[in-house]
């Protein structure tokens, strides 16, 4: 997988840039804030159809043309797969004057969904807030899980899409019945929505847990050479119920405190499976989701559990053991990425040298002849070897113009 060209239009501190990409190694350099990491976010909003910062599309839109008539914003990628060339083209256009902005998709020319970006240039980005993917929040580490699986399978992509507006109409149906109280065809209404939740939430369930299987088998040898062979990681499913089991019965107590802090492991589960168990505890949690007005199991309360033998590195592991299983986790990400797909993702790096001690950065730094392209953005020329920027093409980067480093 190669990324040719990048064209960008008013995004971000970006005017205009037109910038040819080689294969191997390209290298960014500029100080905080000169457009670094809106490169790189360029990158992953053309290979995924989201921004990995901004809260919605028309922060992206450069705020030099907001005051114009017509204010827009385009996004251009050439990317190469062997033989076949794809033009990927996104443009923000305003919407009803309300300051907000629509997203235009293209495709060689013809108009697409979002969607259908997934997986045509698979990336796989490091940030600085990466590091903190141990520490940081379950919605952090869904989203982690979920990036990679989309890039990987464009009918988790849609599964997933379509799990999260069931969810809502069911959620929305159960605050009506605990607000006005239940009627007599609730339970037939709930049946409904919960078919419907299931149909899709099984896949997510199933697939999150082999990627979680597949991360650990990667990482944990990662893991090994990154502490000196002296610490083993464990990662682990942490659903907010036992997807390879059935529960007692309807109205028992679905006790997930421990569940959640040991985790599951069923390598072989199918999407099957994951339905016939989803649908059960649903139907057995159906009194408590009336009381609460709200689905409390499901995948959108998943969690991914990083462990050193039965310690929970989330609540006791130190800041280097942290940063150490994130790493270990984002470059099994890529071992993974290319045994699925057959070729290496493009691997971005932004700015995460200076997060790093020195043997960190020697480990990453040994991934990158591994993959055919990597962008890696910087402040400081010292990380890398001499024999690495002499074989990298050099950029710098200044308020959004790009230049060869001298």
């Amino acid at each position: 997988m190669h990324l040719r060209h990048l064209s960008l239009t008013n995004f971000r501190n970006y005017i205009r840039l037109e910038l040819d990409l080689p294969l191997g190694l390209t290298i960014v350099q500029g100080r905080n804030a000169q457009g670094k990491s809106n490169l790189l976010e360029a990158i992953v909003y053309l290979a995924t159809g989201k921004s990995l910062r901004a809260g919605n599309d028309a922060e992206l839109v450069s705020w030099l043309v907001r005051d114009e008539p017509y204010p827009f914003a385009r996004m251009a990628a050439e990317v190469a797969r062997g033989e076949k060339r794809d033009q990927i083209d996104i443009t923000l256009l305003p919407s009803r004057g309300n300051g907000r902005f629509r997203k235009q998709v293209r495709i060689n020319a013809v108009n697409k969904r979002a969607m259908d970006l997934v997986g045509m240039m698979r990336t796989v980005i490091f940030r600085p807030e990466d590091v903190d993917l141990v520490s940081g929040s379950p919605g952090q580490r869904r989203r982690y899980l979920d990036i990679a699986l989309c890039q990987m399978s464009p009918d988790y992509c849609r599964a997933l899409s379509h799990y999260q507006k069931v969810l809502t109409q069911r959620n929305a149906l159960l605050r009506n019945l605990a607000e006005r109280g239940r009627s007599g065809d609730a339970g037939a209404q709930l049946r409904y929505w919960d078919e419907k939740l299931v149909e899709s939430g099984g896949l997510v369930i199933a697939r999150r847990q082999w990627l979680i299987h597949e991360l650990e088998k990667d990482a944990a040898v990662l893991h090994l050479d990154l502490s000196g062979g002296v610490e083993r990681l464990h990662l682990r499913y942490l659903p907010s119920f036992d997807p390879g089991r059935q529960p007692a019965s309807r109205g028992a107590v679905i006790s997930t405190a421990k569940l959640r802090e040991q985790g599951v492991s069923y390598p072989d589960l199918t999407p099957e499976q994951a339905r016939a168990s989803f649908l059960a505890h649903l139907y057995a949690g159906r009194d408590r989701d009336m009381a609460a007005g709200m689905t409390l199991i499901g995948p959108h309360r998943d969690d991914l559990g990083f462990y050193l033998g039965e310690q929970n590195l989330r609540a006791y592991g130190s800041r280097g053991q942290q940063r150490t299983a994130a790493l270990a986790s984002k470059l099994a990400e890529v071992a993974i990425m290319t045994r699925v797909s057959g070729e290496a993702p493009i691997l971005l790096l932004d700015d995460v040298m200076s997060e790093l001690d020195a043997t960190r950065r020697a480990m990453l730094l040994e991934v990158i002849p591994q993959v055919r392209q990597a962008i890696v953005t910087t402040t400081d020329w010292d990380y890398f070897s001499s024999g690495l920027l002499d074989a990298a093409n050099r950029l710098q980067v200044q308020e959004g113009r790009l230049s060869a480093a001298a």
